[in-house]
């Protein structure tokens, strides 16, 4: 399993000598986070993609033949995460080589990953996979591969973490060269990167709750029903009470399947919901969310009550 750094945050390129890792392995396991490489090869590129090929040095990585494709990423959903469980988001993708490559040789290293900020060779945050993705023969010139990105909220997000992420891909072809090396002879390395190949929100996930009373009710009288809305705050590792958010009541009568809309209250400065209606008949009541960018549509559970 990849050692993983608690927080990746990255910018610029970066000096050779911070790329120490062991010789290549076989797909699979991974004794070093990618970014150090990947940061290494960008430097080793005067600072840009060695696949865009513009201003490339004379020591640089040569283009690999390799191209991503058909990337998808949670089975197009967002990502939510909570503060506790790890979250495993399930990736998809091809890559089209050519004849020359081989992506199973021990000596070639592939990854999907996902990151945020201005691009893949100078990211703000990067996640990765607890292991390397696996791929099977489509045909002698294309790869189908599935793998993870495994999510650990605590310590590895923070709620500007919130937002849309991009996928990149990169096949590395060391061709025998010693990665660990002092002096790596980059001329002999293949590489190719794919950036912005799809995208993906990452979300804060919410709870919400609701709770009628009195309960039973005698008819005509005032039910209160009150609840909270909170979610994810990756900043402390603790839930918290969403503010100024728009939360619908809403009714169910007893027998009924269908949820109708009563009125709309807004959550208080601790995310707290309080309002009141007049009791008819039996049946349900619930809060419902509609979600934002950050944080999804949840629902409470409705809240049974019988109406005398």
């Amino acid at each position: 399993m990849r050692t993983r750094a608690t927080v990746v945050a990255v910018s610029g390129a970066m000096a050779l000598s911070a790329l120490a890792v062991p010789a290549a392995q076989a797909a699979g396991s991974r004794s070093h986070h990618p970014v150090d490489t990947l940061k290494a090869l960008h430097a080793a590129a005067s600072g840009r993609s060695a696949l865009s090929g513009a201003g490339s040095a004379a020591a640089a990585p040569y283009r690999l033949d390799a191209r991503f494709g058909s990337v998808r990423i949670n089975k197009g959903r967002a990502i939510v995460a909570g503060t506790g469980a790890k979250v495993t988001v399930p990736v998809t993708f091809k890559v089209t080589h050519g004849a020359g490559v081989d992506l199973t040789a021990e000596d070639v290293e592939l990854d999907l990953v996902l990151y945020r900020g201005v691009s893949f060779a100078h990211p703000d945050h990067v996640l990765i996979g607890d292991f390397r993705p696996t791929c099977s023969t489509a045909s002698a010139t294309v790869a189908s591969c599935t793998g993870t990105v495994d999510i650990s909220p605590s310590g590895e997000l923070d709620n500007v973490d919130a937002t849309v992420w991009k996928a990149a891909g990169y096949v590395i072809d060391w061709n025998d060269v010693d990665p660990g090396s002092d002096d790596v002879d980059w001329t002999k390395v293949g590489y190719a990167e794919g950036d912005a190949l799809a995208t993906v929100k990452l979300q804060r996930s919410a709870r919400l709750t609701a709770d009628a009373a009195p309960e039973p009710v005698k008819k005509g009288r005032t039910l209160t029903v009150t609840g909270a809305l909170t979610r994810a705050n990756w900043d402390t590792d603790k839930y918290a009470g969403y503010s100024a958010q728009p939360v619908k009541l809403q009714f169910r009568k007893k027998g009924s399947s269908v949820y109708s809309t009563v009125k709309t209250v807004r959550t208080s400065t601790t995310g707290g919901l309080k309002t009141t209606v007049t009791a008819s008949v039996d049946g349900y009541y619930r809060f419902v969310f509609a979600g934002t960018s950050t944080t999804p549509a949840v629902s409470a559970a409705g809240d049974f009550v019988d109406v005398k």
